[in-house]
């Protein structure tokens, strides 16, 4: 029997506006809207970025999703323990500081500025559009 290989397939995230959203995540992360359907009554929207899918999908008839709770600064972004996902992070080639100043100028907000890392290595979390919190790290 062969042995099984796991890849990473995509994340899905409910937004209020997956338009806007979809959008959002094309225009910071470079990424592409590779399809727009509806799915269970809801807009569903797959975003490719660098390999990675995004689906991004809005409300279905019925659901009342909750607003996300992203932590509110550096100090705490260490102990913002909760079950299940916390963040979802992309790695950033090239110039690390040049790109986080890029995107900040596109009105994303930093919850944690970049910063080093004991091993050197940088990393920021921003906001996503929904809420969410984002990791960038350097790579």
């Amino acid at each position: 029997m062969d042995e099984a290989k796991i890849t990473f397939d995509h994340m899905h995230l409910i937004s209020k506006d997956p338009a806007a959203a979809a959008r959002w995540y094309a225009d910071i992360f470079g990424g592409a809207i590779v399809e727009e359907t509806e799915m269970r009554g809801a807009p569903h929207i797959v975003v490719d970025i660098s390999g990675v899918r995004m689906l991004i999908r809005g409300r279905r008839s019925g659901e009342n999703p909750g607003d996300v709770k992203p932590f509110k600064h550096a100090e705490s972004f260490m102990g913002h323990e909760q079950w299940g996902a916390d963040h979802f992070g992309f790695k950033v080639a090239g110039d690390f500081a040049e790109y986080c100043t890029m995107i900040k100028t596109k009105g994303v907000t930093f919850l944690v500025d970049p910063m080093a890392l004991a091993s050197g290595k940088r990393i920021a979390f921003i906001q996503g559009y929904d809420g969410e919190s984002i990791e960038l790290v350097e790579g």
